[in-house]
């Protein structure tokens, strides 16, 4: 499974970006999806996952409200949706799978082995 991020750019605040994650090599019905970033020395944050049928998301409190996740398996991608953009957003934000039984353990407890390259976000003030 191999994963690309797209939709980055430059963004003036209060602004909005859509971010997508195109999945290849295999299908994405089995697998959780996790938005995560990450700023030059910080450690990376979890911004939202979603379960591999859709069916539950999760929200980092910093984005709740602003950010919606969603994805489309028939067309093996998945979508972050930005809006209200402030520049504590900026960071490069990375997609990554996790395998996803549906067995009720929520998309931010699992495990996720497949991450795309990353791409940037930046919000200007």
């Amino acid at each position: 499974l191999q994963l690309v991020e797209s939709g980055g750019g430059l963004v003036q605040a209060g602004g909005s970006l859509g971010l997508s994650c195109a999945a290849s090599g295999s299908t994405l019905d089995f697998y959780a999806i996790y938005w995560f970033r990450q700023v030059p020395g910080k450690s990376r944050e979890g911004v939202s996952c979603i379960s591999s049928n859709g069916g539950s998301t999760n929200y980092a409190d910093s984005v709740k409200g602003r950010f919606t996740i969603s994805r489309d398996n028939a067309k093996k991608t998945a979508t972050l949706r930005m809006n209200s953009l402030q520049p504590e957003d900026t960071a490069v934000y990375y997609c990554a799978a996790g395998v996803d039984f549906n067995d009720g353990l929520g998309c931010e407890r699992l495990h996720y082995d497949f991450w795309g390259q990353g791409t940037q976000v930046t919000v200007s003030s």
